[in-house]
């Protein structure tokens, strides 16, 4: 039930979010004779001049009216926006960037909104970090790193003595024994202060670098709590995906000089979008019952029949262009990924 609640709550923030950065443009009211913001004579429902809608609002009952009008507002665009997201991406992209702005939601309130939704899907679904990951203590973990060392360091005796004297290969064995040696020996250093495994405290020496080993140590003590904070850094720095993405989106069209940073901008964040309610989608039909290989193909193939499809549409490619392209794009978006979450997990070990 809390759950349910959280996911609520968070679904209407993403609405009401999604709105707060929506342009108001076409949606106005009807309006008096002087703007009540800067003096100026009204010729329309908005000022021409400082753009305050003509009709103000100075009741309390009117703060739910304008929760209600915005939001409404917002899902009207929303139900124009979505049939062209998902199957005509790159007409909305190129639309969007040529100035046809005021019928749709525009990027950054769909990508708002939807990160905001998936989130409350997922908070719904149940899918969360784990909060009963188990892990011994210092000393046991420690124990278990030597054993293994030693185990190893008999492996290489046994296969050294088996060669003779100037053999490359027990040469090769004894620069492995050697570099063993000096691994055990750089293993954290134990200080009995109790008589339990946990009285026992490492002195870390991993990198030499304070902060990091500090990071290590937080994931050793409690890793549940670091990754419900990598969980929570998900969902707030999502948006470095947007800059993170512009560089290779750039390489893929560098000698076509009439696109712009501005025009993969919201090819990038629409596209973000639909993969975020894409993952809504496919959440909800595994909660229904469907079956893990049509989500496992699902999750594989749509993703890439939408991102050749954007590009072909939004950048007049042909189809095999367009493919190729979206084949390089799909590498470069792991690689995004890959910086994304080492991004994450040097904020939440250094912070």
């Amino acid at each position: 039930m809390v759950g349910e609640i959280e996911a609520a709550g968070e679904l209407a923030t993403g609405a009401l979010i999604g709105r707060a950065v929506e342009p108001s443009t076409g949606e106005g009211h009807g309006g008096g004779h002087m703007c009540l913001n800067c003096g100026t004579a009204l010729i329309g429902p908005h000022c021409h001049r400082c753009g305050q809608s003509g009709h103000v609002h100075r009741s309390l009952g009117a703060i739910g009216h304008e929760i209600l009008h915005g939001v409404a507002h917002f899902e009207g665009k929303l139900w124009r926006t979505l049939p062209l997201l998902a199957w005509r991406p790159g007409e909305l992209t190129r639309r969007y960037v040529e100035g046809e702005r005021a019928r749709f939601v525009s990027p950054m309130a769909l990508f708002l909104f939807s990160i905001f939704a998936m989130f409350a899907v997922f908070s719904w679904a149940g899918l969360s970090a784990p909060s009963d990951i188990k892990v011994g203590g210092p000393a046991k973990q420690l124990e278990l790193a030597r054993q293994g060392m030693a185990e190893e360091r008999a492996e290489l005796i046994e296969k050294r003595d088996k060669r003779a004297v100037g053999d490359p290969k027990r040469r090769q064995a004894e620069e492995k024994l050697a570099e063993l040696d000096r691994a055990i020996a750089d293993l954290p250093t134990m200080k009995k202060v109790g008589a339990t495994n946990e009285g026992f405290q490492a002195t870390t020496r991993l990198s030499g670098w304070a902060p990091l080993d500090h990071g290590i140590e937080k994931w050793n003590k409690n890793p549940s709590l670091m990754l419900y904070k990598l969980q929570s850094s998900i969902y707030k720095f999502s948006w470095l995906l947007i800059p993170l993405s512009l560089p290779f989106m750039w390489l893929l069209f560098a000698w076509r000089r009439e696109y712009h940073l501005y025009d993969h901008t919201v090819f990038v964040t629409y596209s973000i979008g639909f993969m975020s309610l894409l993952m809504i989608a496919l959440t909800l039909a595994s909660s229904v019952g469907v079956t893990s290989g049509t989500i496992a193909l699902a999750s594989m193939g749509i993703p890439f029949i939408h991102i050749t499809r954007q590009l072909k549409q939004a950048y007049a490619l042909r189809w095999l262009s367009a493919i190729v392209r979206a084949i390089f794009l799909s590498f470069f978006i792991l690689i995004v990924l890959l910086i994304f979450l080492l991004l994450l997990l040097a904020l939440g070990m250094t912070g």
